[in-house]
């Protein structure tokens, strides 16, 4: 099963639970399962996360308008699980008036590093569309890639992760040896945190970064199950 905190965004629909239930992946340590890591201030490093999660909390209390700005805020920072929960409340009009070619762009754009469940999505997508509807998708999905592309998003999520880097003590070395964090608990505790923990580098190097988040929403690359079959579904250019 897929870290819960990465997963929230999308069970927050049945058509996301539905697909995700029918993807089996190997569980990936996921950060955010640890409070302490929280309040480590972890978040404050990885807005693509931090947002993320103040999207699901609007969408929890019934805040749309709000769930739907987090969501374009994280997907910013190439945050390809926010970007799918814009195209799905496009698509189903939550927060925002119905609009499916817009809605297909933002699931276009969610698959991009052909993640299988958002290119079964995608695809489910654009065979709903009429040729009006598709014709506007590949056009505004040139604005869309241009502003939240993995082309211009990656390198900006990858700035904030090295300045955030930068800060902490021990890491500009990449040594952090018995570096204790002092900070506080969930319940206002002291809680001292080993270094080593906070400072793994598949949360802080912008390229292991992005393979840590690969391994946990890629298995395989390409695909959909059908009845226990795995069909490779054509590649299309993005926007298109």
């Amino acid at each position: 099963m897929l870290p819960r905190l990465l997963l929230r965004a999308l069970l927050a629909s049945t058509l996301f639970a539905l697909a995700f239930t029918a993807v089996a992946a190997p569980p990936a340590e996921d950060p955010l399962d640890d409070p302490v890591m929280l309040s480590a201030g972890f978040l404050a490093g990885h807005p693509d996360l931090n947002y993320r999660i103040e999207g699901q909390k609007a969408l929890d209390d019934g805040r749309l308008q709000d769930a739907l700005a987090y969501f374009r805020r994280a997907s910013l920072y190439a945050d390809k699980a926010s970007q799918a929960m814009v195209g799905e409340m496009l698509w189903q009009g939550r927060g925002t008036e119905v609009d499916r070619p817009l809605a297909y762009t933002w699931m276009d754009l969610a698959a991009e590093r052909g993640y299988r469940g958002f290119l079964r999505f995608r695809e489910q997508y654009w065979e709903q569309l009429d040729a009006a509807e598709r014709e506007r998708a590949v056009v505004e999905g040139q604005a869309i890639y241009a502003r939240y592309g993995d082309a211009v998003a990656q390198p900006r999520m990858a700035a904030v992760l090295r300045r955030a880097r930068s800060r902490v003590t021990g890491s500009r070395t990449g040594f952090v040896g018995s570096l204790k964090i002092v900070t506080t608990g969930p319940a206002g505790e002291s809680i001292t945190i080993d270094g080593s923990k906070f400072h793994d580098e598949r949360y802080w190097d912008p390229r292991q970064y992005a393979a840590w988040q690969d391994s946990i929403w890629m298995n395989p690359r390409v695909g959909t199950v059908n009845v226990g079959e795995t069909e490779v579904l054509p590649t299309r250019e993005p926007g298109s």
